[in-house]
């Protein structure tokens, strides 16, 4: 038994590549999460807009506490060790009826990460199902990685519309989540979104990954935040916590962020999105 995770939820990870439904917060939790951010979206619509959307943690105190949350760290612990990295965030909204989605891919491929021991942490704010585009996985298929194109197709929400060809669809499996629940996956497990055919938004929080302190970035130096634990290994620039939403100079930090993010993302690539 992990401190968060039953013994079978850790073996269906390392079989499968991912683990899910985790319960971390109560739907009252969830709630106002949820109504805290989109009352900072409303007030700060500019940091909800392209890159901005990734990295807002370090702005944001609602994401902030998600990201240190005391049941997530501990179902990350169990799948990494104690001592624990955040990497980065993202936040994928997907409006109701868009037709916006993510293609098979697999994270590892362009993160620049190396070794790929890191855990995505997926955070649902609001209701995610197959209605409203929630993550589809290719079971077991961590076990390597695949090539992918580069489509930049206008409604792929992924930097380069990066794609893995020929994915046996019939063997995915849906992974539906309640506000409040979770699911991690392995940085090289295969998966994808449908668009959100919903008359809500889907509001998806990921921790993109958890990782132990000897994963080193092996295209250009950037940062991250220690979580849990100790960092013996000092491979990244340390970033701090927000005191309040939108401090200016922890806007400054994020976009700082961002930037070395789209030189590792886009790193190769043909052209560059704001995204």
């Amino acid at each position: 038994m992990g401190k968060k995770l039953t013994e079978a939820q850790i073996e269906a990870f390392h079989r499968d590549g991912f683990v899910s439904p985790i319960d971390i917060f109560s739907e009252e939790e969830a709630a106002r999460l949820r109504a805290e951010l989109e009352a900072a979206e409303a007030k700060w619509p500019e940091a909800f807009v392209g890159a901005a959307r990734n990295n807002a943690h370090l702005n944001l105190t609602c994401l902030d506490e998600i990201v240190h949350n005391t049941a997530l760290v501990d179902a990350a612990e169990d799948l990494v060790g104690p001592d624990i990295l955040n990497y980065g965030t993202v936040l994928f909204i997907k409006e109701p009826h868009d037709p916006g989605f993510v293609s098979w891919h697999q994270d590892a491929r362009y993160m620049g990460l190396e070794p790929h021991v890191g855990v995505t942490a997926w955070v649902a704010l609001s209701e995610a199902n197959d209605e409203s585009g929630c993550m589809r996985m290719i079971p077991g298929s961590h076990d390597r990685i695949r090539d992918h194109n580069d489509s930049y197709g206008k409604d792929n929400i992924l930097t380069r519309g990066q794609e893995v060809q020929d994915v046996n669809e019939s063997s995915a499996v849906s992974t539906p989540l309640r506000p409040g629940q979770a699911s991690f996956h392995s940085s090289r497990v295969i998966h994808s979104s449908q668009p959100n055919n919903s008359d809500d938004r889907r509001i998806g929080f990921v921790i993109q990954p958890y990782m132990p302190p000897s994963v080193v970035q092996t295209i250009t130096p950037t940062y991250a935040q220690l979580v849990r634990g100790e960092d013996p290994h000092d491979n990244f620039i340390r970033a701090g916590r927000p005191s309040r939403d939108m401090d200016p100079e922890d806007v400054v930090l994020r976009d700082k962020v961002n930037q070395t993010w789209a030189d590792i993302l886009y790193h190769g690539a043909r052209q560059r999105r704001d995204f």
